[in-house]
């Protein structure tokens, strides 16, 4: 699975986890998807989007 926005195409982004010491250890941040019912092109379909995306009214719900 994709972790990817399909309106905006947002994803993992890579860096470090830095403990007290400064040892680094590699870890992911992932964008905060959500599976929503949404209308596009006249039809209804599940698409994976961010809450970015949702709360910027870039997608109509289905009812």
């Amino acid at each position: 699975m994709a972790k990817r926005c399909d309106i905006c195409g947002k994803g993992p982004v890579t860096g470090n986890n830095v403990s007290h010491s400064h040892k680094k250890s590699r870890r992911r941040w992932l964008p905060n998807l959500q599976r929503v019912r949404v209308v596009s092109e006249g039809q209804v379909t599940h698409q994976k989007v961010c809450t970015s995306c949702i709360k910027s009214g870039k997608i109509v719900k289905a009812a």
